[in-house]
């Protein structure tokens, strides 16, 4: 066997641009390792704190994401996502950008899950803050048109902590947060057949969203999963 390189590291095919943040990623979310069964690559983007990609559309940080996915593909990713769904207004500019695939949204799921409900069922989008989610972070994200929006904005703690860059996290009061907006939006929408998570923050509770609610979730680890499995197939023995 002859062994070809061209990469700096190798093994860690999804490479993952980070906020530049300090609140805890307990497991389960996105900026957590140990949420991944396979080996990913991180980059910090100096400077997009939470609040400033997700209440001010991460204004005039586009070249420091291309810059950073540059790098992670330099450095052997051979696919890149990020770790807010609010990314998805870069989404055109990163993929233009790098020779590799871009997933950079959660988003980017709901048409994907519409086409699999039965019928007379739509997916619904749970999100950090519904007040800046705006039809330009849909539209780049190509979410139809009336998907049902509920958020944790109205909570004790997530929304809060998270988009406050706070040291502490009341988990109970997050996971409260988090079944309580799912609940809400079922509730408004009776043909709500699925919920995808917006906010990859929002991971750690998908399976008390699911019990409370009874519908399939959806979150950016589902999404990483199946683009990780598409950059690295598995193999099987040979018959």
């Amino acid at each position: 066997m002859i062994a070809q390189g061209g990469k700096s590291i190798y093994g860690a095919s999804v490479g993952i641009l980070m906020l530049d943040a300090r609140f805890p990623r307990i497991p389960g979310d996105m900026g957590n390792a140990v949420t991944w069964p396979f080996p990913v690559l991180y980059r910090i983007v100096r400077d997009a704190s939470p609040d400033r990609v997700v209440r001010h559309r991460a204004e005039g940080m586009l070249n420091a994401f291309i810059d950073a996915a540059r790098e992670l593909v330099k450095d052997g990713a051979d696919g890149i996502t990020t770790n807010c769904g609010f990314l998805s207004l870069f989404q055109k500019e990163l993929s233009e950008a790098v020779p590799v695939p871009v997933v950079t949204s959660s988003l980017m799921q709901v048409q994907t899950v519409n086409s699999m409900l039965p019928a007379g069922k739509r997916a619904g989008v749970l999100t950090i803050s519904a007040s800046t989610l705006t039809q330009d972070h849909l539209i780049a994200a190509q979410v139809p048109n009336e998907t049902p929006i509920g958020t944790t904005e109205g909570g004790r703690e997530f929304t809060r902590a998270i988009l406050g860059n706070e040291l502490e996290l009341d988990v109970k009061k997050a996971r409260t947060d988090n079944i309580e907006a799912a609940v809400a939006l079922q509730a408004e929408n009776p043909d709500l057949g699925a919920i995808v998570l917006e906010c990859t923050n929002m991971c750690p509770y998908a399976a008390d969203i699911q019990r409370a609610t009874g519908l399939p979730v959806f979150s950016i680890v589902t999404l990483v999963s199946w683009f990780q499995a598409g950059l690295v197939p598995p193999t099987f023995p040979a018959h």
